[in-house]
């Protein structure tokens, strides 16, 4: 049978390189885009308004945000340092008083609470002065008693049915789930950071090297979107000019530049058609972006040799990156793994709370260098708070699944040094530590409740206030399209970004 010249150039000139350049166009989200009319770029808006960046910091396992942040005071009218004890000391998991790094929140009268003690430069191996310092500096905020939520409710209702919960609660992947796609009700096959590109990446960035979504830690349900184009890559390990490079296509001898030209020529062929004509555009993309990455330039401050100082390492390398890349606005995902403590907690928290402090400080600081301190922020979400009665007991002592937690918001526009979120029964936004019948905001009345707050501020709040901030419109259609169940909460805007 003839073969004809594409077919031939594809399965002998091309064929040592295509598997690494494959890799990298699936990465890019090809098989979203070859669905889709590849649209003439030339008929986009140029520019666009200040460059802003998200980065989502997700803590899998689900976070126990009862030894992140302590009440440190005395008061009698608001859950203070004696009733946090009271439940948590006599199995050995309370935290000392001595040891909370203390803030001071305007939001709680002025009372102040405590930050576990490695986020602060007493980390081990702190190589910085943690994140600690940032409150004061009121660039970094808490949102609190945040989880999943299909509507707001009470502790009445939860017990009678009478408002649905979310899907599958306490459950680890189906809590990730939703806070990866802040849907509750119901399955769902995208996620919000991939939903927030479908609506604005054609606008933002209009000639865009890169996806406006970057996950540094594989691939993930948060950067999936209808028509978006996430981007995978390795953490800072390996360097930028070696992301998207081609193995087998740099012209360092005749075999190499024979096959690059091969390539080239290949993917001016069929371009009537819209599967090839995506295909080739995709790969356009990545080449251009991968010339401009050979040129790359290192960040200044040092971060911490861990997973995740690694991977915001990277994520400050590509924001470096940002001008040459052509991008206004950027999502990023990065991940740390081990809070699942069901034991081993004290131990754990040490570790895990130092790594996230020190490496977050350091890409703080690198932002400040860059210039766009202002226009980063970080965040965090986890699959669900911990139950605030413990688990077990001495050095093995852990939580066990539970529901609203905690959150960090860091960056220099943020309006931090306070608490926020939609108040909980005691009328302000930290929960009452009172477990049982007794706790307005217990799951559970029994004599074995175990202290499972029910959240009064939504995932969908939580992110749309930080969606906000990063320019999705305002109009009902457009922020329902990203946070379909937005509707049911009375609040869109939580206020800790401007």
């Amino acid at each position: 049978m003839k073969k004809s010249r594409r077919e031939f150039l594809m399965k002998s000139g091309c064929a040592l390189g295509m598997t690494a350049l494959a890799t990298q166009m699936e990465h890019f989200g090809l098989m979203s885009a070859l669905a889709q009319k590849v649209q003439d770029d030339s008929s986009a808006p140029e520019g666009g308004d200040a460059y802003k960046a998200i980065v989502l910091i997700f803590w899998a396992g689900g976070n126990d945000g009862n030894n992140m942040v302590v009440p440190n005071h005395s008061s009698a009218t608001i859950s203070n340092y004696a009733a946090y004890n009271a439940v948590r000391g006599t199995q050995g998991l309370a935290l000392a008083q001595a040891s909370l790094l203390p803030i001071s929140v305007p939001k709680m009268g002025g009372l102040s609470y405590g930050l576990h003690p490695s986020l602060g430069p007493g980390a081990t191996g702190a190589i910085n002065p943690g994140i600690h310092e940032l409150w004061a500096q009121q660039k970094m905020a808490i949102v609190t008693n945040v989880g999943s939520l299909v509507r707001p409710m009470t502790k009445t209702q939860y017990q009678n049915g009478s408002i649905p919960k979310p899907y599958q609660l306490f459950s680890h992947s189906d809590q990730v789930t939703q806070n990866q796609t802040s849907v509750a009700n119901t399955a769902s096959f995208t996620g919000w950071g991939g939903r927030l590109s479908d609506r604005m990446n054609t606008v933002n960035n209009p000639s865009g090297l890169v996806p406006m979504v970057t996950s540094i830690a594989g691939a993930q349900l948060f950067t999936a979107g209808q028509i978006t184009l996430p981007l995978a890559i390795a953490d800072s390990n390996t360097s930028l000019a070696n992301v998207l490079n081609p193995v087998g296509f740099t012209p360092v001898n005749a075999a190499n530049t024979a096959r690059r030209n091969a390539f080239n020529q290949l993917r001016t062929v069929d371009l009537g058609s819209n599967y090839v004509a995506a295909a080739s555009h995709v790969t356009d993309l990545a080449m251009q972006a991968n010339a401009q990455l050979q040129i790359s330039q290192e960040v200044s401050p040092t971060f911490p040799n861990t997973s995740i100082g690694r991977q915001l390492k990277q994520v400050a390398r590509l924001i470096k990156k940002r001008t040459d890349l052509n991008v206004n606005r950027q999502v990023f995902y990065c991940q740390m793994g081990g809070f699942d403590t069901h034991e081993s907690q004290l131990t754990n928290h040490v570790n895990l709370f130092g790594q996230y402090s020190q490496a977050v400080r350091a890409f703080y600081d690198e932002m400040g260098v860059l210039g766009v301190q202002n226009d980063v922020t970080t965040f965090t979400m986890s699959d669900f708070g911990r139950t605030f009665a413990p688990a077990s007991t001495g050095a093995l002592v852990g939580t066990d699944h539970a529901w609203g937690n905690h959150m960090f918001v860091i960056g220099g526009s943020v309006l931090g040094g306070d608490f926020y979120g939609m108040n909980t029964s005691n009328g302000t936004p930290f929960p009452t530590l009172t477990v049982g019948a007794s706790g307005p905001d217990d799951t559970d009345s029994s004599s074995g409740a175990r202290g499972r707050w029910i959240p009064t501020t939504s995932v969908d709040q939580y992110a749309a206030t930080i969606a906000r901030w990063f320019g999705l419109p305002q109009d009902l259609p457009t922020v329902t399209s990203v946070f379909p169940n937005i509707g049911n909460f009375s609040s869109t805007n939580l206020g800790f970004l401007p």
